[in-house]
């Protein structure tokens, strides 16, 4: 398939030309460059969120419900899951995420496994231009699901439009989301399996803590304000999936209205931008020679003839 065939394909949405343009981005091979610039006339329209969390929280099971409920209301929806690399393969481990890829078979559905590939942000350095596929395939939403790894999940609120935490009652994952910076970054709380003991408890726990993180307001300043809240779910048996819907939408407008999904947007722009310099100068600084230098000089910091900075200052001076 040539490219002009694949983003003639894309635009109409056609499956196997989604996942091939979103491998081709992936492995960055001779085509991905061509066929960004090719599909950003038609970036834009899809409403990004990230859903994170601990592991074991029912992360892919609210993602496979949402993806039903906007699907059945006849929304365009697209997934990707953000997995662990193999140590042995470098591809995903799926996990409980092959139970998600029935939702493949729905028409205007599409789901896609991603590595992580060494990346300790919860988002794969690819993830973002895979949405932009997806963005250009017309897809109304793309739910871009993370790893679960607590603290280096904090780069999916760059990536999202809409950024939601789930949580659970047991294990202390309110506790611990606390801790890891989740209260942070979240613009509402999932309380997933709230037919469980403790669920009281942890809902008191993470209200008291919005409660003290939430700054005052002024009558002029209230309404730009965003107040993040918690939906209570259980997830397996579709309870509160439409409340998480309503909460999306809700964040959506808040953004509108305030005319921050621009400078949200803007910001997310910036720091692709800033990635893709900063590895594609990486990738031109080590050549052979400096890294056979960096090897050959080590013995020196590890000595203590030679400072770390030194050697790093030597090397981009030479």
């Amino acid at each position: 398939m040539t490219e002009h065939d694949l983003v003639e394909k894309l635009f109409v949405a056609d499956k196997l030309a989604v996942a091939r343009a979103i491998t081709s981005v992936e492995n960055q091979d001779s085509m991905h460059l061509g066929l960004l610039k090719a599909i950003q006339k038609n970036l834009g329209r899809a409403y990004r969120v990230g859903i994170t969390g601990p592991p074991g929280a029912g992360k892919s099971t609210i993602v496979s419900k949402l993806a039903k409920h906007l699907n059945d209301s006849g929304s365009r929806v697209a997934v990707i899951a953000v997995d662990p690399t193999s140590p042995f393969t470098g591809g995903a481990l799926l996990g409980d995420r092959v139970r998600m890829m029935d939702l493949s078979s729905r028409e205007g559905v599409f789901v896609r496994s991603m590595a992580t590939r060494g990346s300790l942000g919860g988002l794969s350095k690819t993830t973002q231009l895979a949405a932009d596929v997806l963005d250009a395939a017309g897809f109304d939403y793309v739910f871009m699901e993370t790893v679960g790894v607590g603290q280096s999940e904090l780069d999916i609120v760059e990536a999202a439009d809409t950024t939601v935490v789930v949580l659970t009652p047991e294990s202390g994952d309110s506790v611990q989301a606390m801790k890891a910076g989740l209260m942070e970054i979240a613009d509402f709380f999932v309380l997933n399996k709230a037919d469980r003991p403790g669920v009281d408890q942890s809902y008191n726990a993470i209200s008291t803590v919005l409660q003290l993180s939430t700054r005052p307001a002024t009558a002029e300043t209230a309404k730009n304000i965003w107040t993040p809240f918690i939906v209570k779910t259980v997830a397996s048996e579709n309870r509160g999936i439409d409340d998480v819907v309503k909460g999306i939408k809700r964040h959506h407008r808040y953004l509108m209205e305030t005319e921050k999904l621009f400078s949200k947007r803007k910001e997310r722009v910036r720091k692709i931008v800033l990635d893709i310099v900063g590895e594609n100068l990486q990738k031109e600084f080590w050549t052979q020679g400096r890294l056979s230098e960096l090897e050959t000089r080590l013995d020196l910091v590890l000595t203590n003839k030679l400072s770390a900075i030194q050697l790093a200052e030597e090397l981009t001076k030479e």
